[in-house]
């Protein structure tokens, strides 16, 4: 049943968007014949770079080396294609959340593929060749779906045979699990392993929660904002008034834990185990929260309070979120685990998008941004329970060293607050030490654009704004929007009459996005570009690492780093075989220790930007100096192995002992 005062704030909300397609010209968007691209980026992104500039002054974070976009030299045609629901009949329902890009070695020639995921069209499998070019592998993959409506991808060892198998969420077409057969050809196994799920899916992790050294599957589901009415390419249709419908019991659509059986089967144990009941939740990281060795959930909530559930001995969860996480952000999307401080306790980073988006800002209003939006601004039937427990920006929960664990929020203090951000990743870009974050970053259309953050670690003391430093703003050719969709307004068309023709067509209005085709009654509409998850990977084997940044609606940014080409890297690349263990080491906590004392500090989880989890090694920045002393890995079953410090510059690969009383192990 529809409530009263939920559609009036639905209405109020749609007719914003509306007059923001109007007035979007005189904050920042293009006149009405766009100027030569190679002239640069608008005055108001310029200013952010002379911001950004003078603020890097006196910054310990190295930030002397550029990503540049080789989209074009990497061979890579891919394009993101949205459901009409996010473009030409615009609602704000919840398909504008995807999708995802993730990384992984499918055939076993030591090059890294990356495999990108669309709501329409294919999503598509491209081969590495090591050099950070590409080939399109998808039809020889088996892997050639057509229209998935696809949203989040995730690659594990499911079977612990040594490659990659691959699992995609979608929305109302089914899950569906591929097995690699070791050599990059993929088999749908779905409704063998039973997982094949016909809901509103969004992230998918792989974990190991009973430690019987198989990976198991949790799903998140966002709930029900679709309607039984199906359009283009067999996407069913949002829900009118969806973005509230989180308030409504019977919209509920729980994430499902799958305990992993062996012989690629999969059975659904939620229930048994204690877990439901999760809200709109659309992304899950494993973190181990009390420090027992099992790993708990952080569930991240779309719209609404988060959840923490604690792992009991592998048997039970149990929800424990006011216990560790006493406020949490209103709408999280991405989460990132990371030692941002170097104290060796693992940190949990949180985005939150859907505050920002009752807190409209101007494009030049660089404070506003870096301050949490105001709850105020935030229409109360949102709210049923109240907004006592709710942030209202993103949150960095710092570990604090107590008995059983516990955090406190210190991303003001950090300086990790970004405007309309999704997905985070966490790497050590500049190879000093210490893990920086990208936050991908836009609400496409009808908003204005909002540029991709790049935070780079100051010694475990704040993070330093460095997009417009290292060259991932402005993007190529100062790029901030592209076509979005078209319609027909004239006398009979079939757009006539609808909102988006009333925008374009009135007359007298404000400069608007839209562009008229000459000679007909059509108008292209133009929306801003943004970005949804990313990968940061080494892409052509120099040594650094480099960036994916998958675009909704749009091909992918393909961010080359020069680091290694401005002078050495040092690094060390550390991949896991698991042997009582998962064959990935998921679970598995890494601690590099330096001649200088300082402990580098990683958890082996795979995640890799919203929606997505890659098959990478672990990368330890060493700074211009420190050698490796040893290195402590704690691997999921318990085992804790040390190992020497490497005799040869390059990756290292540690194999779990097969029992405690081995020997320590080594490369």
């Amino acid at each position: 049943m529809p409530i009263p005062e939920l559609d009036r704030a639905h209405r109020r909300w749609t007719v914003a968007l509306l007059l923001a397609a109007n007035v979007i010209a005189c904050t920042g968007g293009e006149p009405e014949t766009p100027p030569d691209r190679d002239s640069g980026a608008p005055e108001w992104l310029r200013a952010r770079a002379r911001l950004q500039q003078a603020g890097a002054a006196t910054t310990v974070a190295r930030h002397d080396f550029t990503f540049t976009d080789r989209l074009d030299a990497s061979g890579i045609t891919f394009v993101h294609r949205i459901v009409d629901d996010a473009g030409r009949r615009y609602k704000a329902v919840h398909y504008d959340h995807g999708t995802a890009v993730a990384a992984a070695d499918v055939d076993g020639d030591g090059h890294l593929d990356l495999y990108f995921v669309s709501q329409l069209g294919r999503s598509e499998l491209w081969r590495g060749r090591g050099d950070g070019t590409f080939t399109d592998a998808t039809v020889a993959a088996g892997l050639a779906v057509d229209d998935p409506i696809g949203v989040g991808a995730s690659f594990a060892d499911i079977d612990n045979d040594g490659d990659a198998d691959l699992f995609v969420t979608t929305v109302r077409k089914g899950d569906r699990l591929y097995q690699n057969d070791g050599t990059g050809r993929f088999t749908d196994i779905t409704a063998a392993a039973g997982v094949g799920h016909q809901g509103h899916s969004s992230g998918a992790l792989f974990f190991d929660y009973d430690r019987d050294g198989r990976v198991d599957l949790y799903v998140a589901n966002v709930g029900r904002y679709t309607t039984d009415t199906v359009g283009t390419g067999g996407a069913h249709v949002g829900m009118d008034g969806a973005f509230y419908a989180h308030v409504l019991p019977d919209r509920r659509e729980d994430g499902i834990l799958y305990r992993n059986l062996g012989g690629n089967r999969f059975r659904d144990v939620t229930r048994a185990v204690g877990l439901g009941d999760d809200g709109w939740s659309g992304e899950v990281v494993p973190l181990d929260v009390d420090g027992d060795g099992w790993l708990d959930l952080y569930l991240a909530n779309m719209q609404g309070e988060d959840r923490v559930y604690r792992n009991r001995d592998g048997r039970r969860f149990e929800e424990v979120s006011a216990r560790y996480i006493p406020r949490s952000p209103f709408g999280s999307m991405g989460v990132e685990v990371l030692d941002w401080n170097g104290d060796g306790r693992l940190d949990l980073f949180v985005t939150d998008m859907h505050s920002d988006m009752f807190d409209d800002l101007a494009p030049d209003d660089v404070m506003g941004e870096g301050r949490k939006s105001d709850p105020a601004k935030m229409p109360p039937p949102l709210f049923p329970r109240g907004t006592d427990r709710l942030l209202f920006g993103n949150a960095l929960f710092t570990a604090r060293d107590t008995v059983g664990g516990g955090f406190e929020e210190s991303s003001d203090r950090a300086g990790v607050e970004s405007y309309w951000p999704w997905g985070p990743s966490a790497d050590d870009l500049n190879a000093d030490g210490w893990d920086d974050l990208v936050i991908t970053a836009g609400m496409n259309y009808p908003f204005r654009y909002a540029p991709n953050t790049v935070l780079l670690n100051e010694a475990g003391k704040r993070f330093l704004p460095a997009e417009f430093l290292l060259g991932v703003e402005p993007r190529a050719r100062g790029a901030t929007e592209q076509p979005w969709f078209t319609i027909d307004c004239g006398v009979g068309g079939a757009d006539a009459g609808t909102p988006a023709c009333t925008a374009c067509t009135r007359p007298n209005g404000a400069p608007s996005r839209c562009r008229a085709e000459p000679g007909t009654a059509r108008q292209v509409v133009m929306g801003t570009r943004g970005s949804r998850s990313s990968v940061i990977a080494d892409l052509d084997a120099d040594g650094d690492l480099d960036l994916v940044l998958a675009e909704f609606n749009a091909p992918p940014q393909i961010l080359i780093s020069d680091l290694a080409q401005r002078g050495r890297v040092r690094s060390l690349p550390i991949r896991l075989v698991g042997t009582r263990s998962n064959r990935d080491g998921l679970g598995a906590i890494v601690g590099v220790t330096l001649s200088d004392g300082r402990v580098l500090t990683k958890p082996m989880d795979g995640k890799s930007g919203y929606l997505g989890q890659s098959r990478l090694p672990l990368t330890f920045g060493l700074g211009p100096t420190a050698k490796v002393q040893g290195i402590e890995v704690r691997w999921p079953s318990g085992t804790r192995q040390m190992v020497p410090a490497p005799t040869a510059v390059g990756p290292l690969t540690i194999t779990e002992p097969d029992a405690v009383r081995d020997a320590p192990g080594g490369p």
